[in-house]
């Protein structure tokens, strides 16, 4: 019998990570995606309001999105290096920092939330449903926090098919949660957050039992470790900046798209549920990157890292291929899904038009994204993510000087300028760390060695 090749046996280690790991990557947008599809037969502005206040959940989420960054590769070194015991110690403070986290800000959204959507520009009922969307919706800040951090430990520890069965039965929630309380009980847009809430939390209760059990039978402590939590700080404070320029590009982005008027408003709400649904599929590659890059450095493996990136690299550029083929396809007719508004199918299609000639260039970018994160390289990230910045927002205000109105051609500038200009910044800066070796550092860094599980 004939031994299997290194290639084919890299191969598989990144399918049997990753196809799961779509699954449970895309249940956020898939969340957001019910959510537009129920809200958005309500009427443009109700999808327009939700859209606005989607925008302010996703950044704040979005920040703390290095609560599994952070996780994933830490955990996934110790595991590498025989140490799984501690490994589920850092997941561990990972959870009571995602909980801390979850109630300041639950409590900072509650106080700012009708000054912060005023501030981007948004007036009448469109503000009043993003409020009232909004205000629910921060119920649901620590579960989703809590989520983030429990998807982290488990895809160290190389299991990415239990985050996508949690991630489905709270799909399947969601949806049912959200029909029946906008359209059965007439509760319009604040019937949406709340079913989501409610599927949220539910989500985070599953993870929090699957930890806690796992943590037990390795005679690892619940009480948190507060050595442990500045150390997942400190390599989230680089990962929060780094998304923190992401959530920058975004919320630009939005800025310029609410003075178009509520119309392209709300095609590019839909647009960019579809661009973070398929960014979250493309990323189910960067998140094998994580965590198999982070065993191999954690065992020391510098060749199986070489052929990993080189594979994921080739991987994330075809993948792109075909979900931009898929959304080209597509760009004419998926609007009659969300909305009956004539007008917002239009700026849509030509939106995603533009969206689906990046696909290729987002591909490459998602996945050196997970394979850097994957290595603990986050200072080069950080940076990076304010330099791309700086390239980003000039071309993206020139492009609105210079576009027509409120028209379905400002909305696909705009978009060029985003899936397009942005993302060539971000593909420069990523490709030209990768071709280097600086990245691959072997060993634990950032985890105190010896430490026992607390």
């Amino acid at each position: 019998m004939p031994e299997t090749s290194p290639r084919r046996s890299t191969s598989r280690q990144i399918l049997h990570l990753a196809v799961p790991a779509f699954g449970a990557l895309i249940a956020e947008p898939l969340f957001l995606l019910a959510d537009s599809a129920i809200v958005g037969h309500l009427g443009v502005v109700q999808l327009a309001g939700v859209g606005l206040a989607a925008t302010v959940l996703q950044t704040v989420v979005g920040l703390m999105v290095f609560l599994a960054y952070s996780t994933t590769p830490a955990v996934a070194r110790l595991l590498g290096a025989g140490r799984r015991a501690e490994a589920l110690a850092v997941g561990r403070d990972g959870l009571w920092l995602a909980l801390g986290l979850g109630l300041v800000l639950l409590a900072a959204g509650w106080l700012s939330a009708g000054p912060l959507l005023s501030a981007m520009g948004a007036g009448g009922d469109v503000l009043g449903f993003a409020h009232e969307y909004l205000m629910v919706s921060l119920a649901g800040i620590p579960a989703m926090l809590l989520v983030l951090a429990a998807m982290g430990v488990l895809r160290g520890l190389q299991d990415t098919r239990t985050p996508l069965a949690v991630a489905g039965a709270g799909f399947t929630v969601n949806i049912v949660l959200n029909f029946a309380l906008v359209y059965g009980l007439g509760m319009s847009v604040a019937g949406a957050a709340l079913g989501t809430v409610l599927a949220q939390w539910g989500m985070a209760a599953v993870y929090l039992v699957i930890v806690v059990r796992a943590s037990r039978a390795e005679g690892v402590g619940l009480r948190p470790d507060w050595a442990g939590i500045r150390t997942v700080s400190r390599v989230g404070s680089w990962l929060m900046i780094r998304t923190l320029s992401l959530r920058v590009a975004i919320l630009a982005t939005v800025l310029v798209v609410t003075a178009q008027g509520p119309v392209n408003l709300a095609a590019h709400q839909l647009a960019m549920t579809l661009f973070t649904f398929l960014a979250f599929a493309l990323d189910a590659l960067a998140i094998a990157a994580q965590a198999l890059i982070g065993k191999e450095l954690g065992a020391g493996n510098v060749a199986s890292v070489r052929l990993l990136t080189r594979t994921m690299t080739s991987w994330g550029l075809g993948f792109g291929v075909l979900t931009g083929l898929g959304l080209w396809a597509v760009a004419g007719g998926v609007g009659w899904i969300f909305t009956n508004d004539v007008g917002v199918h239009q700026a849509l299609g030509a939106a995603l038009l533009v969206m689906a000639i990046g696909q290729p260039l987002a591909g490459y970018v998602f996945v050196l994204d997970g394979v850097l994160i994957g290595a603990g390289d986050v200072r080069y990230l950080a940076l990076a993510g304010l330099a791309n910045l700086a390239v980003y927002l000039p071309l993206l205000f020139w492009i609105d000087d210079s576009s027509v109105g409120d028209s379905p051609a400002a909305l696909a500038w705009l978009w060029a300028a985003f899936s397009l200009g942005y993302m060539a910044a971000r593909a420069l800066t990523l490709g030209l760390r990768a071709r280097t070796g600086r990245w691959m550092r072997v060993g634990i860094p950032g985890v105190r060695d010896g430490a026992g599980p607390g």
